[in-house]
């Protein structure tokens, strides 16, 4: 954020000036992501021509980090070799990612500009479903023989590990390529330089497969605290690793599409900044007018207890402050749920376990709202009858809400469904309408045996 803040006007000045050199030089010396975050305020044409300024290796780096959106409007403008160099500069995954978010026929351009090698494992990855590990892997990794001394290993590693994208761990591998374990690289250096690899071993390791979902993935990072993890077909051999960064990219698009869902917007797949108007209708619209469908029943449940209204017009005062803190609590259980299942926090065998606690929560919350509306409800209603119905229909609602707002996710978790469709306003609408009918129920009954007063 300091160069987008502080030094973008005069960067802005150097380019004017043509004085491209400075800075060149000057942003030669600054991190990717400033560099990126600087990029993303300009226009496109001044991001073009910064970018074109930048030493090779940073230019690679930094490309790697830009919006879709930015990277295809570069990729269109640039002229050919520029693209290839770019692309050859790209990790395979960071790659894949690129190709993921441009039409097919671009792809299809942009992959004759790969040499063989390039080409062929891009297209591999492109091969495994979308959403899977396989496409987030890299082939920049090492491998060592497990019968290998330590002295042979680290000499391996310093002639073939320039390429690697990470060098914490090292991977063992058998002759046919499956993975027999891993290895921390501090204890390989610590250890006696004719000591055999095989030795330093224990056996444990974790890795994640090929067609396993990316969000998988982040839970089992979550669990292992590694910067990278090896990733295996199902006969283990090792295809791969993916890394952290990676994963948090993962992270933040899932907790970000749970977000839309729970606000009943149908996932963007580009930045809030760069979505057009009529996407942003589109992924709004749908939702809206779902909910619109449901809360017409509210309308029919006020219908049917038009006598009870109109012997107490005092019952309508209270609607809203009941009927909102029906959905509220619903609201805030279903949100509590949802997020713990997207964390791996709860699981199947935890349901009866949460949903009896719930009751008790419920029942503990319902008790206390209903007694701070019970003398409202006396005060403002001028009847003691009031009070009670309004405490009553405070207690059961609080109840209500927060059982539906736990049971739909579970349910929806049980069908192997998205736990986060059951998002606060649906959950709202539909506790709208339980909530009139509860509320104006309890009323009937009450002041049908006893008088108002």
């Amino acid at each position: 954020m300091i160069l987008r803040h502080l030094l973008l006007p005069d960067i802005l000045e150097l380019v004017e000036a043509n004085r491209l050199n400075e800075v060149r030089d000057f942003l030669a010396k600054q991190p990717a992501p400033e560099i990126t975050d600087l990029l993303a305020a300009l226009d496109d044409k001044d991001a073009l021509l910064i970018f074109r300024v930048l030493p090779r290796t940073l230019a690679d780096e930094v490309f790697s980090l830009l919006e879709p959106n930015l990277q295809n409007w570069m990729l269109k403008n640039m002229a050919q070799e520029e693209v290839r160099y770019v692309l050859k500069g790209l990790t395979p995954d960071d790659r894949t990612a690129l190709f993921e978010e441009l039409p097919a026929r671009v792809v299809k351009g942009l992959l004759t500009l790969l040499n063989d090698k390039d080409r062929k494992l891009a297209l591999t990855l492109l091969g495994y479903p979308e959403g899977s590990v396989g496409r987030l892997m890299t082939d920049r990794y090492v491998t060592v023989n497990p019968d290998w001394t330590v002295t042979q290993t680290l000499d391996h590693l310093r002639a073939a590990g320039m390429d690697s994208e990470t060098m914490t761990m090292i991977y063992i591998t058998d002759a046919e390529g499956h993975l027999v374990d891993d290895l921390r690289l501090r204890r390989l250096i610590l250890a006696a330089p004719m000591t055999r690899v095989r030795d330093l071993l224990d056996g444990h390791y974790a890795s994640l497969t090929s067609l396993q979902d990316r969000e998988e993935a982040v839970g089992i990072f979550q669990d292992y605290d590694l910067f990278a993890l090896p990733v295996v077909d199902a006969d283990g051999v090792l295809l791969g690793i993916v890394t952290v960064d990676d994963i948090l990219d993962v992270a933040e698009e899932e907790a970000t599409e749970d977000f839309h869902k729970m606000a009943s917007v149908r996932p963007l797949q580009t930045s809030l900044k760069d979505a057009t108007i009529r996407l942003l209708v589109h992924k709004r619209i749908g939702w809206l007018l779902a909910l619109v469908g449901v809360n017409i029943f509210t309308g029919m449940g006020l219908s049917i207890f038009e006598e009870t209204i109109q012997k107490v017009v005092a019952l309508v005062f209270f609607m809203p402050l009941l009927i909102g803190s029906g959905g509220n609590a619903g609201s805030q259980a279903a949100t509590l749920l949802v997020r713990a299942i997207a964390t791996g926090d709860v699981e199947s065998g935890d349901w009866w376990r949460i949903f009896f606690r719930e009751i008790a929560v419920s029942v503990s919350i319902g008790a206390i709202m209903s007694a701070a509306v019970f003398f409202l409800g006396w005060w403002l209603g001028h009847s003691l009858g009031v009070g009670v119905v309004v405490a009553a229909s405070m207690f059961a609602l609080v109840i209500m809400g927060s059982l539906l707002g736990t049971t739909l996710p579970m349910l929806l978790d049980r069908l192997h469904l998205d736990p986060a469709t059951a998002a606060p306003p649906l959950i709202t609408s539909v506790a709208d309408i339980l909530g009139i009918l509860i509320y104006f129920s309890i009323a009937t009954l009450f002041f049908r045996w006893l008088p108002i007063g």
